[in-house]
Formats: structure tokens, sequence, C-alpha cells
């Protein structure tokens, strides 16, 4: 095996998930803390595939009653009127407020789906042990864990929406179940993303070399 493919690991170095400094435990220590931050390190997150696995089947389970039940109330002189996500797109959608429609549809709708589906991805790619399109993995966890933090720009809307809109006794909005577990889907995917370790994308390529 050429020095170029020896990984941080079987050189028996740490990289912190804080700071990203490199460094290397104490002599006797398996484990040790970040001479920069003090964050504990650790070769690989411990019962990452499982923990990831548990956190992503929940939103997976919360993203269905997200879509089906209502996530706002409008009440009127003329009754209560309650949407879910896709009709509040529908809604939206005019010549004046089209781009506030495609933005609810990506950040609710697309964006949660597409995440679910490329953690499943990643998840059985490792556990099957590929060894093949190693940078495009790490470039498509890449992209999921820098749009994670963009999922709650419909929650955000509702909420401000439900605070702001309230004229009683002429009209108010109010939030609806679908907007819990729509909360419960975004946050789930992100401790999915927090948990999975992309560094196991690697193992079975190093597994794979050695052996050879």
């Amino acid at each position: 095996m050429s020095p170029a493919a020896v990984t941080a690991m079987q050189q028996g170095l740490q990289s912190c998930e804080t700071c990203h400094l490199l460094s290397r435990p104490a002599p006797g220590v398996e484990e040790g803390r970040c001479p920069r931050c003090d964050e504990e390190l650790v070769f690989r997150k411990p019962d990452s595939i499982q923990r990831t696995w548990a956190y992503l089947i929940g939103a997976a389970i919360c993203y269905i009653p997200a879509n089906l039940l209502p996530v706002l109330t409008t009440t009127t002189a003329t009754g209560k009127d309650s949407d879910t996500i896709l009709q509040g797109v529908i809604l939206l959608w005019s010549p004046t407020g089209w781009p506030l429609s495609l933005i609810v549809l990506f950040a609710s709708i697309m964006i949660p789906s597409a995440k679910i589906v490329a953690l499943v991805y990643l998840l059985i790619s490792v556990q099957r042990g590929s060894v093949k399109n190693n940078a495009q993995r790490i470039r498509l966890y890449r992209m999921v864990e820098f749009i994670g933090r963009w999922s709650m720009v419909d929650v955000f809307v509702d909420t401000f929406t439900a605070a702001l809109i309230q004229l009683q006794p002429l009209m108010s909005v109010e939030p609806a179940p679908g907007l819990l577990f729509f909360a419960a889907v975004v946050v789930l995917t992100m401790l999915a993303v927090e948990s999975f370790d992309p560094r196991l994308i690697w193992d079975a390529t190093s597994a794979k070399e050695v052996s050879i």
C-alpha cells in the first residue's frame, strides 16, 4: 500500500469535529481531547449507523402526517379553513406570490424527502462496504448537512403568520398538528445528519487496500 493511501486513523490521528484540528492522543490513551478546544475526540462516532437509522426511521414516520395533516387553521367570519403544506403551496401560487410558493415547496416537501433518501443511500452503501464513488458520497453528505439548516423555513413562515395575523374577531391564524410533525421531521433529519460519521465511507476502501 502506498504512503498516500494511509488514513489518519491508521496513523493514530484524530480529527476534532468542532475545530477540525488533527491531533494525536497521548501515549497509551486510545481517545483523548482536542488540545485546541478541549472537545472529546473519537476515531469514529459510537453507534453511528444505528443512531442514524433510528433518527431516520422516526423522520420518515413523521413525514407522512406532516404532509397529510393541516399545518395552519384560519378562522374568519365565514368559518374555519385548514390547509396542508401542499394546499398552502397552491394557495400561494399567483403572479406575485410564486417565489414564496416555490420556497415553501422546496423547503417543506422536496428537501426533507431528498434528505431522507440521500441518508438512506449513504447508510446502505456504508453497510454494504461499497468502495465506489467515495468522493461523490462525501459531497452528497456535505450538501445534506448544509441544506439541513434551511429546512425550518416553512416552520418559521407558519409561526410568523400565526403570530402576526391576529385580527380577532374578524380573522385569526393558529398552528395545526401537521406543523408539529413537520418540525419533528426537520429535527430528526438534522440529528440523523449529525449522527452519521462520514469517515465510515472511507473505511471500506482502507480495509480493501490493507487486504491487498
